[in-house]
């Protein structure tokens, strides 16, 4: 069984981002694996899982959300191979420290060596990412600027929009993924669904066209990428 498990969605679910975990069982299903989505409320213990799913929020949930996640067993179970997919305010709780209300900083998990900080101005409209080589699409909506550490890859390159700071986006550490992309993005990105379905199941899928495909195509003839 495939567990995907989605983590505090009254928190981190501003931007339809829960969709992610929809995808990422459905595509599975049709490959014929069994798979569940989790949902996990912040009153609930952390179950165990295949992949841990973060959303994006605003600076309150976010923050509450880190203080939450601390008290569990999340990094632990990361560490123990557990996934994670992480999109805006998720990723910035990931990294060593996030801003919040303003410009006061905020300790964060320290999974990956990233620090948020505000930004000059927000950032909101389309994001085009370059990942693997193919266009990851999405929309991005965001006061923070993420730098990363010196040992820390980025998802991609930025194409158009934002991202983390203009030329880059998210991050990719062993087992994480992480994006400013909204969308959901794995529905915005099948291919990319796809990807992390094979690293977190560990095995190469068939090719599956959904009407997702063919959406996706359609984005990017009207971005132009």
């Amino acid at each position: 069984m495939l567990t995907v498990a989605l983590l505090y969605p009254e928190l981190l679910g501003t931007y339809g981002d829960g969709g992610n975990a929809t995808v990422l069982v459905e595509r599975a299903r049709r490959r014929g694996v069994d798979a569940q989505v989790l949902p996990v409320g912040i009153e609930d213990e952390l179950p165990d899982a295949a992949i841990y799913l973060l959303g994006g929020g605003e600076d309150g949930p976010q923050r509450f959300g880190a203080d939450r996640l601390r008290r569990s067993s999340f990094t632990s179970r990361v560490a123990d191979g557990s996934f994670v997919l992480a999109v805006c305010a998720g990723l910035q709780l990931l990294g060593q420290s996030f801003a919040v209300e303003g410009d006061d900083e905020y300790e964060g998990l320290g999974l990956v060596d990233a620090v948020t900080r505000r930004g000059d101005r927000r950032a909101v409209g389309e994001l085009v990412v370059e990942v693997e080589g193919r266009p990851l699409v999405g929309f991005e909506n965001h006061g923070g600027q993420t730098t990363l550490g010196p040992g820390t890859a980025p998802l991609g390159t930025v194409r158009q929009g934002v991202g983390n700071d203009g030329t880059v986006d998210g991050f990719r550490a062993p087992r994480i993924w992480a994006s400013y992309a909204h969308g959901p993005v794995l529905a915005m990105n099948p291919w990319f669904a796809d990807r992390v379905l094979e690293e977190v199941l560990g095995l190469a899928l068939e090719p599956l066209v959904t009407p997702a495909d063919l959406l996706y195509a359609e984005r990017r003839a009207t971005l132009g990428v």
